[in-house]
């Protein structure tokens, strides 16, 4: 029986990084932010590749859900990579209680400098982690787990000991393989991965950590207070290995 991991994270947060790991485990699929279309056609927000996103995905919430929860896999297991922006709030989700789960946070500064760089300008409900708080409370409750929390920037300053903690935490197997990858596209990415993924294309590993001199404007700092309380929270959780 396939094994169902749901990893939590907001954007600009080593996500795609995390997938990669995951998908050079010889035993795992991986699915690239499933409701990215449902998120886009409900909000019309103004994103990179916005048609052919609507056009490769169902922008059904529960038929999404459903197949996420049900659908037959053929590995062993599958992680998904959600994005928390994505689940708007009201959603339904019960379909997520008997999958396992891991929320992935980075500090809100480094998330708000990266997202503006990319975006040109970026607010609280952008890069979503009140809505990743929120969504690790409701999740917690529904799943009656204790979900492992990962801090991005624990990855990088260790990856040899954090993704191997993380798989203790999921109770599964730790793969050698899942620290290093080959370069390039898969087919597995979104149809977005021109605009996001550049960085990650290039990769071969998780990229040793690099302190960075953020210079962010008052508009930035305000976003970034409003979501640090809440970046806390979960950091309070956090595995340290």
């Amino acid at each position: 029986m396939t094994i169902r991991i749901a990893m939590w994270s907001g954007p600009r947060n080593l996500s795609t990084a995390m997938m990669r790991s995951w998908e050079n485990r010889p035993d795992c699929e991986v699915v690239d932010e499933p409701f990215y279309a449902y998120y886009l056609n409900k909000t019309r927000a103004d994103h990179p590749f916005f048609d052919e996103i609507l056009a490769a995905q169902s922008s059904d919430y529960m038929t999404v859900a459903k197949e996420l929860s049900e659908t037959p896999v053929s590995s062993k297991l599958q992680y998904q990579k959600h994005m928390t922006h994505h689940m708007l709030p009201g959603c339904e989700m019960n379909w997520c209680r008997d999958i396992r789960h891991c929320f992935l946070i980075r500090d809100p500064a480094e998330v708000v400098n990266s997202y503006t760089n990319s975006m040109g300008q970026c607010s609280a409900e952008d890069i979503g982690i009140e809505r990743q708080y929120e969504l690790y409370e409701q999740i917690s409750r529904i799943s009656d787990q204790q979900i492992p929390v990962l801090d991005g920037n624990d990855v990088l300053k260790d990856p040899q000991t954090m993704i191997p903690a993380l798989c203790e935490a999921l109770n599964v197997p730790f793969y050698e393989q899942m620290l290093s990858w080959p370069p390039g596209r898969r087919d597995s990415d979104g149809v977005w991965a021109p605009h996001w993924y550049h960085s990650v294309e290039a990769s071969t590993g998780f990229a040793p950590y690099q302190e960075k001199e953020l210079n962010l404007t008052g508009a930035q700092i305000d976003v970034v207070e409003q979501c640090r309380p809440f970046y806390l929270k979960l950091r309070e959780k956090r595995i340290s290995g």
